[in-house]
C-alpha cells in the first residue's frame, strides 16, 4: 500500500533478481540509440544531453514547479490524501517546498543475472527527509521502425505508465511526448487482480505530458509540462547540473 523510495528493492525480491542501490553511473536509458526512427536521428543529439539521459547519475536537479491557479487548490488535497500517504507523485506545491532540494538516484535489478540492467528505477525524493517525490520504472522498446519511451509508476496492485515519443529539437534537444498522432504513445492505468493475477489496462484520455532537454547557455536545462483535455496545470522545471567528480 505504500510505494516510496524502497520500492525496487521490494520489485528485486519478488523477480528474484540482483538489486543495486544507487547504482553508479547508470541513466534512465541504456543508450538513446534505442529510439531512433522517423523523426528522431540519436546521432544529432547534444553530447550533453545524451549524457543525462544515459548517465543520469552525473547530475544533481533541482525543480522549480510552475502550477496554474485553478488547479492548485484540487492539487493541495490531493497531495494530503493520496500523494504523501502513497509515496508517489508528491510534486513540490511551491519555490519554499522545493528550496528543500533533490535527492536523485536510479536502483537497478538484473532480472537474469546476465549483469545487463532489466529495470531501471529512478527516484527522487526530497533531500532533507528522503521523503519521495516520485519513483519511475524507465525503460525503452521498439514496434515497427520506432522506439519510445516508456514510464511506470507503481501504485498499489497497479501501474500508471506514460510511453513517449522521442522527437528531436533543433540545436540538438530532444523531446518525449505523448501529444503524438501515433498509435503507442499515451498514458495507461494497469491493474492486477490480486487472486487470479489477471491484468487490465485502459488507456487514460484527456492527459498528456511533454519532456523538452535542451542545452541553455551551456547548460542542460529540462521542461517539463502536463495538460488536462488541453489545459495546461503544470510545468516542472529542472535545473540541472554536473555533479562534483562526476566522471564524463
Amino acid at each position: 500500500r505504500y510505494v516510496g523510495t524502497d520500492y525496487v528493492r521490494s520489485l528485486a525480491q519478488v523477480l528474484g533478481g540482483v538489486y543495486v542501490r544507487d547504482a553508479a553511473d547508470v541513466g534512465i536509458v541504456a543508450s538513446l540509440d534505442q529510439l531512433a526512427g522517423p523523426g528522431f536521428d540519436p546521432g544529432a543529439v547534444d553530447p550533453r544531453v545524451r549524457e543525462f539521459y544515459e548517465h543520469t547519475t552525473r547530475f544533481t536537479l533541482d525543480i522549480v514547479p510552475q502550477w496554474r491557479i485553478w488547479v492548485r487548490p484540487g492539487y493541495l488535497l490531493y497531495r494530503t490524501v493520496v500523494a504523501r500517504p502513497l509515496g508517489q507523485a508528491n510534486v513540490p506545491m511551491n519555490q519554499r517546498q522545493a528550496l528543500r532540494g533533490v535527492r536523485s538516484r536510479i536502483d537497478t535489478i538484473d532480472v537474469d543475472r546476465d549483469d545487463v540492467i532489466d529495470v531501471r528505477g529512478w527516484i527522487r525524493a526530497f533531500a532533507d527527509t528522503d521523503e519521495p517525490i516520485y519513483v519511475g520504472i524507465y525503460t525503452t522498446y521498439r514496434h515497427g521502425d520506432r522506439g519510445y519511451v516508456s514510464v511506470g509508476f507503481p501504485l498499489p496492485q497497479s501501474s500508471f505508465t506514460a510511453t513517449l515519443e522521442p522527437r528531436a529539437l533543433p540545436g540538438g534537444g530532444l523531446m518525449l511526448t505523448s501529444r503524438s498522432a501515433l498509435e503507442h504513445p499515451g498514458h495507461y492505468l494497469s491493474y492486477i487482480d490480486p487472486a487470479t493475477r489477471d491484468l487490465t489496462t485502459l488507456e487514460v484520455r484527456g492527459f498528456s505530458e511533454e519532456l523538452r532537454v535542451t542545452v541553455v547557455d551551456g547548460d542542460v536545462r529540462a521542461d517539463h509540462a502536463f495538460w488536462v483535455f488541453g489545459l495546461p496545470f503544470l510545468v516542472l522545471r529542472y535545473r540541472i547540473r554536473a555533479r562534483v567528480g562526476a566522471a564524463g
